[in-house]
């Protein structure tokens, strides 16, 4: 009886813990609940102001907005970084780069050599130059010269010249002058050697009173040098046979400045248009001598106010006609040089009148210095060094080229000329050898 009390006093504690957990289960749902709502109810009131204070921010940037409008004020434009700006260069422009490339990278040497113009055998050695060939190639080598010179001696048929020629300038490092006496009449070495028909002297072409025949004689002239490989031509004569007994003769259009003017620009004309570079001769006009520099000494007693009435005026018009090369004679001039200096030598008739007072820009070269007139007064590197310190770009033919060059090199090397002379003699040279490389 004992026994069966104790195991109900069991059961009805076991009852009570049993109603006692499920009170505190239903009490802990409950609790639960009730903090789920009232995070509800807490989110939505968050939200709601959230959501008004934005309606107010908005309403305010409306506001401020439609003030800005109303207020006619401009809003800036974000700043943006420039374009870069293409500077196109002129042609001229790019000759220049061209040019000043080009000399950069030459060394002394070749400098210096690139300022003459001379025969084929005074490279070679060889006594009458009719072939270029491995001779040539070395010489060329050694001597970057900057044009070589052909006479008659060295032409001999069509097809001789044409190899002779394109060979020369296959071997050269650098674009040469290929250069002739080409005038007509009596000094036409292609005419005389029978590889053309010469056209008349300037002259009888002079005499025809018609300017348009003197650039006609200039394309005949230009078109067969262009076809030989030749780019330069040491013409057309610019002096006036103004005293009776000329040296110059039959190779000048006249004696009156404003006659002949239109002859000689007609003329260069002609030549360029064919390629074909003209250099004027003789300044300052030997044609007021009788006396001829190939043998000997050479002057005029023609004043400076004569010169500057007729000769400079052939000149002039020329060089406002477009012309790139005059060739300065040996004769002596006081009246102009102030002594009995050679023109070629003379810093007064090279750089202070021709360059200076006409304003010619273009290459300035000597007559040829093997001339009796240079050649049995001065030593080869005396003449070089003197005609370019008197302003003079290019050196023709010296009696002796390699003492002539060596001359010159020690020159700089020793600063009585200055490199930057060299480079300033080279720009001019260049700018008419690399003158087809610029597209227009």
């Amino acid at each position: 009886m004992e026994k069966n009390t104790t195991q109900q006093d069991r059961r009805e504690v076991r009852r009570k813990r049993r109603q006692r957990s499920q009170i505190l289960a239903y009490i802990t749902v409950i609790a639960f609940i009730i903090l789920v709502a009232a995070g509800i109810v807490f989110g939505v009131h968050f939200l709601t102001r959230q959501s008004r204070r934005q309606d107010k921010e908005q309403e305010n940037n409306q506001s401020k907005v439609e003030e800005i409008f109303d207020g006619e004020e401009s809003i800036p434009a974000p700043e943006t970084e420039p374009e870069e700006t293409i500077v196109e260069l002129t042609p001229e422009q790019k000759l220049d780069e061209i040019v000043n490339a080009g000399i950069g990278v030459m060394p002394l040497e070749d400098k210096v050599a690139g300022l003459f113009i001379v025969t084929p055998e005074a490279i070679t050695g060889v006594s009458t130059a009719i072939k270029a060939g491995e001779g040539t190639q070395r010489a060329l080598s050694d001597y970057a010269v900057g044009g070589i010179i052909y006479f008659g001696k060295n032409i001999r048929s069509k097809e001789q010249l044409q190899e002779m020629v394109s060979n020369t300038k296959l071997y050269s490092n650098y674009p040469l002058f290929i250069a002739v006496d080409e005038e007509g009449g009596s000094v036409s070495r292609l005419g005389e050697a029978g590889l053309v028909t010469k056209v008349d002297s300037a002259k009888a072409i002079g005499q025809t009173g018609d300017a348009n025949n003197a650039y006609l004689a200039g394309g005949t002239i230009g078109q067969y040098l262009s076809e030989y490989g030749f780019n330069l031509d040491f013409a057309p004569v610019a002096d006036l046979a103004s005293v009776e007994n000329s040296v110059i003769g039959s190779r000048s259009f006249g004696a009156d400045a404003a006659a002949v003017s239109p002859y000689v620009t007609a003329m260069v004309q002609g030549l360029k248009d064919h390629e074909v570079t003209a250099c004027l001769k003789h300044f300052p006009g030997i044609g007021s001598s009788t006396q001829d520099t190939h043998k000997g000494l050479a002057s005029t007693d023609r004043t400076a106010e004569e010169f500057r009435a007729n000769e400079f005026l052939v000149f002039k018009e020329a060089i406002d006609g477009g012309a790139d090369m005059i060739m300065v004679s040996h004769m002596s001039a006081p009246a102009l040089a102030g002594d009995n200096t050679p023109c070629s030598m003379s810093e007064a008739v090279v750089t202070d009148i021709l360059r200076n007072e006409l304003g010619f820009e273009g290459v300035i070269i000597t007559d040829a210095l093997n001339m009796s007139a240079i050649s049995e007064y001065y030593d080869s590197e005396q003449a070089a060094v003197l005609a370019l310190r008197a302003g003079c770009d290019m050196l023709l033919m010296p009696e002796d080229f390699e003492k002539a060059y060596n001359g010159v090199l020690n020159a700089v090397r020793e600063g009585v000329i200055s490199e930057e002379r060299i480079d300033d003699a080279l720009r001019r040279i260049y700018r008419i050898k690399y003158a087809d490389k610029v597209e227009e």
